[in-house]
């Protein structure tokens, strides 16, 4: 397949990106910041894109032709809120513009539904961190409405708290929902659920969380 990873230089942008290519797909990788981008490829299926992400006329080269966009864009402190909804929206006019319909982003789990019998613990932990990055959650909930205002054909991948891990393969991921108990899950996971939720059309305009 041929992809377009925004959000290239962070955690799960750059695992995206390396995945994508190991997988034996054509990557496009849209950078800010080239010096933070520090993944290598040999061959011709690697083109990176330097991008301020302010116009969407400016990334419809990045995404034309594409059988799926990646996104990884999003605040990286509470500083940054706002960040993922703005950047998002300048993605989803270019994709619009140039017809390109698959949309993956990340987002967060408690952005989603609860799990089903969440634990006392649980609650409470999720409650908190809730209270601590509400400007953040709700950055991402504006732009989880821009996506389902939008005529993309978007999943919303909504992790817990991200590890710097090696990558497993093995996590849960639930459809419209949460997996009970999941507190915890490797970026490089991630990356690897929203490549496998490419082509699940189950995941079509659905959130789905993903944990360990």
């Amino acid at each position: 397949m041929k992809l377009t990873v925004f959000g290239a230089t962070g955690g799960i942008g750059q695992e995206l990106v390396r995945q994508g290519l190991a997988a034996g797909h054509e990557v496009t990788a849209v950078v800010r910041d080239p010096a933070r981008f520090t993944v290598t490829a040999t061959g011709d299926r690697l083109d990176v894109v330097r991008s301020g992400l302010t116009d969407p006329q400016e990334l419809r080269a990045a995404v034309t032709g594409r059988d799926a966009v990646l996104s990884a864009l999003g605040a990286r402190s509470r500083k940054d809120a706002g960040v993922a909804t703005r950047l998002t929206r300048t993605v989803l006019g270019a994709m619009e513009a140039e017809g390109i319909r698959r949309l993956l982003v990340v987002s967060a789990g408690p952005v989603g539904p609860a799990p089903e019998h969440d634990g006392l613990l649980d609650r409470g932990m999720r409650g908190l961190v809730s209270a601590l990055l509400k400007d953040v959650y709700a950055d991402l909930r504006e732009m989880e409405a821009e996506l389902a205002g939008s005529g993309t054909d978007w999943t919303s991948v909504r992790p817990p708290r991200l590890q710097n891990k090696p990558l497993t393969g093995h996590y849960r991921t639930v459809i419209d929902g949460f997996p009970p108990s999941g507190r915890f899950i490797a970026r490089a996971d991630v990356a690897h659920a929203m490549l496998s939720l490419i082509t699940d059309e189950g995941a079509v305009r659905r959130g789905v969380g993903v944990a360990y």
